[in-house]
């Protein structure tokens, strides 16, 4: 899939996005992890290669350090579909009838309205009085 365009055996460390500038060179960048702050990265020179860049392919360094292409994605492919609803065409299928459905009605719940609670009230106590004692009657 991928063709080599330039061997250059890099050797690739751990925590960095290897790509190719512009120029053609292969540079570095840091990538983005916890605790490295925001902002623009410091891109570094790797190795000068010089390779001319052709329009409709992807650049990049491959598992071996080299410089690999790759056709780029472009669309899609047309044939393919026409091909297979030929072929979808050629095997016979059989119909059936299919009996009309009436859609199915929805029923609507109703809501009965909410009753509003009298607030129950407690009565209100009353103080206890002390009886006097009755007075005794002389006969």
């Amino acid at each position: 899939m991928a063709e080599v365009v330039a061997k250059t055996g890099i050797k690739k460390e751990k925590g960095y996005l290897y790509f190719i500038d512009k120029n053609g060179n292969v540079s570095r960048a840091q990538m983005s992890r916890a605790g490295r702050k925001k902002g623009k990265v410091k891109k570094e020179l790797v190795k000068e290669v010089g390779v001319k860049k052709v329009k409709g392919y992807l650049y990049f360094v491959d598992k071996k350090g080299n410089v690999a292409r790759a056709k780029m994605a472009r669309g899609r492919k047309r044939g393919k579909k026409k091909a297979t609803k030929k072929k979808a065409v050629k095997k016979k299928t059989v119909k059936r009838k299919v009996a009309k459905r009436k859609p199915a009605k929805k029923k609507v719940a109703k809501r009965k309205p909410a009753k509003k609670k009298a607030a129950k009230r407690k009565p209100a106590k009353k103080k206890a009085v002390k009886k006097k004692p009755a007075k005794k009657r002389k006969r």
